[in-house]
């Protein structure tokens, strides 16, 4: 599954290519204001934090909601406390678009991640061209060669690369990188199987100073304070807050 997922977020990105060439959209990337400071938006604190996601759909669960509007929803996001908002781009399987994720970006103030899956440099450029201050980079979607490069061009354009492991070999290869960022995914995207534990067991690997975010797996307060018990500064959640009350849900959690 995440080789189709990544094969058709790379197909797609070269017909956009097609219409705009890597010139015009590194020119575009280049113009944008700076980037917000993601790693000072995400730094621990005494409460856990929370990228709150504009999430439609998803492969393991299909339709979740009806986001006509996502910047309303990322405003609602914001008003209701939450450091950064994860946009959904991947067109095929959920349902989203980077003319989402520039909507969101004129519509908040704390900094916009984009969740894809990320495999050339042109993809980077219409991140930053886009608005993004974050770029999800998935260490089982590419070789370590390829993972660096796009590490150091993510940060050479001033984002934040957000690199997501599934294992504790991951978790190594993403340390070994020199992130600042490291996600957990209790979900394989190789199976879709979810691990609600995976994270407690791989999180002493991530050194101080390092941001830990726990991703998947969080439905309700219980879920975030595990993830907070288990050492997470950041939570990531989408399915819940887009099939609940976004404020109430969000503000709950945050109570954490």
């Amino acid at each position: 599954m995440l080789d189709q997922l990544l094969a058709g977020s790379l197909e797609d990105a070269r017909a956009r290519r097609e219409l705009r060439s890597s010139a015009q959209v590194e020119a575009e990337a280049l113009g944008r204001a700076p980037a917000l400071d993601a790693l000072a938006a995400l730094a621990p604190a005494d409460h856990i934090k929370v990228i709150a996601e504009v999430k439609r759909a998803s492969p393991s669960r299909g339709d979740l909601a009806e986001i006509a509007e996502p910047q309303t929803l990322a405003a609602q996001y914001e008003s209701g406390g939450a450091s950064a908002v994860s946009v959904l781009t991947e067109e095929r399987k959920f349902k989203g678009s980077l003319a989402d994720l520039e909507a969101v970006r004129k519509a908040v103030s704390i900094p916009v991640l984009r969740k894809d899956f990320i495999g050339d440099e042109y993809q980077v450029l219409e991140a930053r061209a886009a608005g993004a201050d974050l770029v999800l980079l998935i260490v089982a979607a590419l070789p370590q060669e390829r993972l660096v490069s796009l590490h150091t061009m993510i940060r050479e354009l001033g984002m934040t690369p957000l690199v997501e492991a599934h294992s504790a070999d991951e978790v190594a290869r993403a340390v070994d990188l020199g992130a600042q960022l490291i996600g957990v995914n209790a979900r394989d995207l190789r199976t879709f199987e979810l691990d609600r534990e995976l994270f407690g067991r791989v999180a002493d690997q991530i050194p101080a100073g390092v941001i830990r975010v726990a991703e998947s797996a969080v439905l309700d307060v219980a879920d975030v304070a595990h993830y907070r018990e288990a050492g997470a500064d950041v939570v990531l959640v989408g399915e819940a807050l887009v099939t609940n009350d976004p404020v109430a849900t969000l503000q709950s959690y945050l109570s954490v």
